[in-house]
């Protein structure tokens, strides 16, 4: 069951043990700065006060981030057992996540495995924390990555070739996917970072968390959204002209045939 809040968090699911919401594109999860009130933390806070925990430095478990930019799924431990089991999750990467994208350009494989190590942009360091490739002179301490990417749909974006993506890191850096997507030439539109600062136009970063699979030792989830980026929705101006592939069950299946 699914409820929808006047200030856009979206929960999808709560039990004893978990809340599993929909975070709003540009929003932080927490700030260490008090006085900053436009965060997850704060809006959960406003919706679900009894879930608060005072204990707690950002007073909720979260398990696992999601960027500023980035909407969707995103899990929120309601104990110090399941905030340990679903951590564990993450860390032995039993833990599957699925995003949605809009990438600039027309990718012609049906599929990308992009496996390439990440490290931190030694330039960046003390700004926006930037990452990149290990091909990158400017790289530090590289840690192997890998991300799998599925062609949905081919189309234009406000008249600019595009293409509609699933993708699934196998790994989680930092920026990982925004970071690959550049990496292959097809940068994430919106991604005003890893565009070098030129894809101001839209009205958002089209990267969205879809679908979480978080089988632990607590509870069992699997939690999807909906997708945010459909032509429907005159915000996006997204026109699909070929539909490669629909997001049914065989489409996972086949994204963890990739992963072997």
């Amino acid at each position: 069951m699914q409820f929808r809040h006047r200030n856009c968090v979206n929960v999808l699911y709560h039990s004893e043990n978990f809340l599993v919401v929909s975070k709003p594109y540009d929003m932080y999860i927490n700030s260490n700065n008090p006085e900053k009130k436009d965060t997850l933390q704060s809006e959960l806070k406003k919706i679900l006060p009894n879930l608060a925990n005072p204990s707690l430095f950002h007073e909720f478990h979260f398990v696992h981030r999601l960027d500023y930019a980035t909407s969707g799924v995103i899990c929120i431990a309601l104990n110090k057992k399941a905030a340990r089991a679903a951590s564990n999750a993450f860390e032995i990467r039993t833990a599957k996540k699925f995003y949605l994208a809009l990438l600039h350009g027309h990718i012609n494989e049906p599929y990308v495995v992009i496996d390439k190590a990440i490290g931190i942009d030694i330039r960046e360091k003390m700004g926006n924390h930037k990452m990149c490739v290990s091909d990158n002179g400017f790289c530090e301490k590289p840690r192997k990555s890998c991300t799998i990417l599925v062609v949905l749909e081919h189309g234009f974006r406000n008249g600019k070739p595009a293409t509609k993506v699933l993708l699934c890191p196998e790994t989680g850096r930092r920026h990982q996917l925004r970071v690959h997507c550049s990496y292959i030439g097809h940068t994430v539109i919106g991604d005003y970072t890893y565009s070098e600062r030129k894809d101001v136009e839209p009205y958002r970063t089209f990267l969205h968390s879809l679908r979480l699979i978080l089988n632990n030792d607590v509870e069992n989830l699997d939690v999807k959204s909906i997708d945010p980026f459909q032509a429907s929705d005159p915000r996006n101006q997204w026109l699909p002209t070929n539909i490669a592939r629909v997001l049914d069950d065989r489409i996972f299946f086949d994204v963890y045939n990739l992963m072997q």
